[in-house]
């Protein structure tokens, strides 16, 4: 049986290039929400931002990644789930082609994948739990497209907002990633001058207020040394 939802709205492109401009790891000194764990990227040096377009695989059969090729829009991302499944990959060196001639940005696994060499060469961005030689097949038994799914400990609905890069991933809402990007730009602004300032000889725990917080929660001594008992 296969679950197929609705098309997901699409939010302000404008938005889209902002996050852009702007790192995840800006955004994970402020919140742990959205946060994908677990997984690795396949390449060095990229940027990937685009709306969720979801799959839910039963382990053997990826007859629904497949077929969700054909309902992506240019600059989406696939987000696969493999319901536990470390074990086979789902996503190799064709399905890679076919997501790069529909358009995709990038794709997010719950699992392994395979054919590791002809994906790097694509620069297909590819967030995954490794490799595996071991694949799923097309059998027609069940799956779902653009349903929540859950991915690296983070619940992903289609249209929420992928936002990448070679540090690690998050999964947005339009409404949360317009509330935090103004303020990530602004902080990314700032960080030339905190390198001047730490190259002149600054404390870093000062300027962080970290020294600040330290000094406000150090234990009292008393006055002639000794330690306090316990």
């Amino acid at each position: 049986m296969f679950d197929v939802g609705p098309p997901p709205g699409r939010p302000d492109p404008g938005l889209l290039d902002q996050l852009r401009k702007v790192s995840p790891s800006t955004l994970g000194h402020y919140t742990d929400l959205g946060f994908i764990r677990g997984l690795q990227p396949n390449l060095d040096r990229f940027k990937l931002v685009g709306l969720a377009v979801t799959v839910r695989l039963p382990h053997l059969d990826s007859t629904a990644l497949h077929c969700a090729l054909d309902l992506v829009q240019d600059g989406d991302v696939l987000v696969v789930d493999q319901s536990g499944d470390g074990g086979r990959a789902c996503w190799g060196g064709v399905v890679s082609v076919a997501a790069k001639c529909r358009g995709v940005a990038g794709a997010i696994v719950d699992g392994p994948i395979t054919d590791v060499f002809e994906i790097r060469a694509l620069e297909l961005p590819i967030y995954s739990r490794g490799v595996a030689a071991l694949t799923t097949r097309i059998l027609g038994l069940e799956g779902a497209i653009n349903v929540p799914v859950t991915v690296g400990g983070v619940t992903i609905v289609p249209g929420d907002i992928i936002f990448g890069d070679e540090n690690g991933v998050v999964a947005l809402s339009a409404s949360s990633a317009a509330r935090w990007v103004s303020g990530l730009a602004a902080d990314e602004a700032d960080e030339p001058s905190w390198v001047r300032r730490l190259e002149a000889g600054e404390s870093l725990a000062a300027m962080s207020g970290a020294k600040a917080l330290l000094e406000k929660g150090m234990r009292p001594t008393r006055a002639n040394g000794e330690q306090r008992g316990a």
